[in-house]
């Protein structure tokens, strides 16, 4: 399970791709919910209880997966923000620029209706240089902050495992993505397939 916070499991990518699946469904269900109300993961294994770490190496890797998530989104958010600062820098640049020449011609086109059609194209076209600044800063910078919040929210929710009581003792091995080095396979009988 340690695996799963790296983003890569030993053997197969089942852990990646139950965390992929907890992350869409953590998207999907929380944006229902205030954001104050608190959370919780409950997990329904079909087998009876294992490893005794295996909760706090679930808790563990969950905490770790979606503070690993958190950073990376902050990470985004500080990048964005710095390609709008640069993008900004431009657009005014840009702007003045536009705004000089459309000056310079409407003064040596005066009184022609050309040189008002110029004038007037070379300002929208600087105020069009502004638009991807303005979308930054205005809207794209909240839904990344959202998303580095709710990463923080599951990073610390409790996370508790239900097991079903009538299984075979040796279920645990297909559930997880690697076997316990302290529990080894005797070579005289084989593991059962993990689930794909």
């Amino acid at each position: 399970m340690r695996s799963l916070a790296r983003g890569r499991c030993s053997g197969h990518f089942a852990a990646r791709r139950w965390a992929a699946r907890l992350w869409v469904m953590a998207l999907t269900l929380l944006g229902a919910l205030p954001r104050d109300a608190p959370l919780a993961l409950i997990v329904h294994l079909d087998r009876r209880a294992g490893l005794p770490e295996e909760p706090a190496m679930l808790r563990d890797a969950i905490r770790e997966f979606f503070s690993v998530r958190a950073e990376n989104t902050r990470r985004r958010l500080r990048h964005l923000f710095r390609v709008g600062r640069v993008s900004l820098l431009i657009g005014v640049v840009f702007v003045a620029v536009t705004v000089g020449i459309g000056d310079l011609v409407a003064k040596a086109l005066e009184g022609q209706r050309l040189g008002e059609i110029l004038q007037e194209s070379l300002l929208i076209g600087g105020w069009v240089a502004m638009w991807r600044p303005l979308e930054i800063f205005l809207y794209d910078w909240w839904p990344i902050t959202l998303e580095a919040r709710l990463s923080d929210r599951l990073s610390a929710m409790p996370v508790r495992i239900v097991y079903k009581e009538d299984t075979r003792p040796d279920a645990w091995r297909s559930d997880w993505p690697v076997a316990s080095p302290r529990e080894k396979t005797p070579p005289s009988e084989p593991a059962p397939p993990r689930p794909r």
